[in-house]
Parts: structure tokens; sequence; C-alpha cells
């Protein structure tokens, strides 16, 4: 016999083969974030970013940042990470989203994708969201979902990106479910020009994540 197949993590291929030029700006056509366009050999470049202008975009522009770290505490190089929120206004780009007394940016589309670069750092350019609505009817407070994925994950790990200068945090119910000594790692703190969270997979101080 020739012994046991060699254990293998999973890829790494989501940072390069997923993300797209472009696609982690959400505010403007043409900007460079989202993809590793230095990994990708010159020519061989297909997904091509979507052009045509999006429209007018309204609220508060902001720029998203942070370091995703392993069980180690070293940078994960080869992460990808998603975004999904509402608009300035608390309203998802979403047809189940008929709340039409809202209202609804034909620009923003509130999804992006970025990959992580060579420092394991993820940048998104965005607006501030809106409250949406949450259990009970109730608002929660401006949030964004996260979502990542990176090799040795199997299964796209979830998470949420609370501001820190928010006071309705005090009063959202889904952060209301995470221990209180642990909701520190879903709180984005104010940086020059936006806010940065960082990500740690396992370890000290891991990112709560959510089962969904």
């Amino acid at each position: 016999m020739a012994g046991q197949t060699p254990w293998q993590t999973v890829g790494p291929y989501f940072h390069y083969g997923l993300a797209w030029k472009g696609g982690a700006d959400l505010i403007e056509v043409g900007a460079d974030l989202g993809a590793r366009m230095d990994l990708i050999p010159e020519g061989h470049y297909v997904l091509n970013p979507n052009t045509t202008p999006r429209g007018k975009v309204t609220g508060e522009s902001i720029e998203i940042s942070g370091v995703v770290y392993d069980a180690d505490g070293a940078p994960v190089t080869d992460a990808m990470i998603e975004i999904w929120q509402a608009n300035s206004a608390g309203r998802y780009a979403d047809p189940q989203d008929d709340r039409a007394d809202l209202p609804l940016d034909q620009g923003f589309i509130g999804f992006g994708r970025s990959s992580t670069d060579q420092n394991g750092v993820y940048r998104f350019r965005t607006v501030k969201p809106g409250r949406a609505p949450g259990p009970g009817n109730g608002l929660q407070a401006p949030h964004i979902a996260v979502g990542v994925q990176a090799r040795g994950v199997i299964k796209r790990l979830c998470t949420r990106l609370y501001f820190a200068d928010e006071a309705s945090n005090a009063e959202d119910p889904i952060l209301a479910l995470v221990p209180e000594d642990r909701r520190a790692t879903l709180i984005a703190t104010p940086v020059p020009g936006g806010y940065r969270l960082d990500i740690r997979l396992q370890g000290a101080d891991e990112t709560v994540f959510f089962d969904v």
C-alpha cells in the first residue's frame, strides 16, 4: 500500500479567482479596489468590471479596512472578504425589501468583494449604512454583514461589522446576543477616512462568527 493520502487545505484560490477589479468599491465605477491584480498575468484578467455609470449614491462615504489574522497572529494573504449592507437610508437593494417610503439608490447594490493583499489587508469603499429593520420590527444598529473565505476554511465564516461611534449599538438585538466581553471583535474603530476592523480567524480575541 502507498500509505495515507497527504492532508491538504482548501485553496488558496478565493483571493484571485473570485474577486474582481473594482469589486470592493461600492460607490465608484472603475476603481482598482478588489482583485489582486499583481497575481494575474497581463492579458489573463477576464473579470471585467461593469463600466456603466451606476448613478448617484447618497450618504457618508467611508473606507472600511482591516487585517485578517490566522491562529498564530500572522496575516492571511490569500483571504477573500465579502460585504452586504443597506444603503444610507437603511434600505437594501433587494426585491424583498419593499419599503417604498425609503429612498433606493439606483447606483448602490450594497455588495462587494475584496482580496487581502500581501500584508493581509482588505479594503472597501462604501457608504455608512442606515438602520435596517430587525427582529420584532425594531431597528438594528447600522452594520455591515461580512463573509470570510480563506485557506483551510471549508465553510464561509459569517460575522458583522458595527461602528464604535453609534449609540444605537446598545439596543441592537443581534449584538445583544453576543457576550459582552466579546462584542469588541465586531466593533470597527474610527480611523482617518473611515473605520478599521481586524478579523481574527482563531486564537486570542477570535472574531465572533455566526451560524447561518
